[in-house]
């Protein structure tokens, strides 16, 4: 199968641990509000959920209790999808980050080094990276590399050939975060043909920020590769019009599909796709 005939992943990154209602009603704060959109963004074409959870003011949180009430909603409202837990540097420090990996998701996002943010560090220390690692082999979690940089695809594939990722890597990169790598198409060019280099048998995805969510969007399913969308990393659908919801978004992913003749993955395709059935 050719990269353009297979069905493209859609992941809805649904919260994330920055934007509020204030920036756009529908960003979904409660357990509620997240299982709703959810199940919505699930049926318009979306095969995984990217999961973070946030407290009543809204602020980030990586409480485990938090997320396995999520997941019990997700299991229950949207069965079959992929569960993705966010072990992201915002929602916590250290060890804590990876509190809820005992719930056994069926993945984990992992950053395997640091980078800029727009007025911070985004810190990954080593040890710290080889502790979550350790921890999704140990509870059978499939990490979702993100990768902020082109050093984060080499350090995957060394983290898979020493045996510290025991699955074959899903790659994602993010592109468009301030200070870190700009949405750029020669450098995303590089990125997949590095991927294809280094692990020849790696799933990859994209993710851009803001305005660039739709650009890395239409690179993604033009280049064969798998879609990230939601509202944590954009929440607008044009420059003047906030998203309705996550599944609008999702919609765009799908309506590009329909454009290069891709097939959108439902969820049993893309549990096969990424070794999770």
């Amino acid at each position: 199968m050719s990269d353009l005939n297979k069905p493209c992943i859609i992941c809805v990154a649904i919260t994330g641990s920055l934007p509020r209602k204030a920036n756009n009603p529908a960003v979904p704060i409660t357990i509620t509000e997240q299982v709703e959109s959810t199940h919505a963004a699930f049926e318009a074409g979306a095969s995984i959920v990217h999961a973070h959870v946030r407290n009543d003011d809204e602020t980030p949180t990586s409480d485990p209790d938090k997320f396995a009430k999520l997941q019990e909603g997700l299991l229950k409202h949207c069965p079959g999808m992929i569960i993705q837990f966010s072990t992201g540097g915002r929602s916590g420090a250290g060890k804590e980050r990876g509190a809820m990996l005992s719930l056994k998701p069926d993945m984990a996002s992992l950053s395997v080094g640091s980078n800029n943010f727009p007025t911070r560090i985004y810190e990954n220390a080593p040890d710290l990276v080889d502790w979550l690692a350790h921890e999704m082999i140990t509870h059978n979690v499939k990490p979702e590399i993100e990768a902020f940089d082109l050093s984060h695809i080499h350090q995957a594939a060394l983290m898979h050939k020493d045996g510290r990722i025991k699955d074959t890597p899903y790659i994602q990169f993010v592109m468009g975060v301030k200070n870190a790598m700009p949405a750029d198409k020669d450098v995303f060019d590089y990125y997949v043909k590095t991927v294809k280099r280094l692990s020849p048998n790696s799933q990859w995805c994209a993710a851009g920020i803001g305005p660039n969510q739709i650009i890395l969007n239409e690179w993604s399913v033009a280049a064969g590769g798998h879609a990230r969308t939601g509202l944590e990393d954009n929440v607008r659908i044009d420059k003047d019009t906030l998203a309705p919801s996550n599944a609008a978004l999702v919609k765009r992913v799908t309506d590009l599909c329909e454009k290069y003749e891709r097939p959108v993955a439902n969820w049993r395709e893309a549990r096969t796709m990424l070794g999770l059935d």
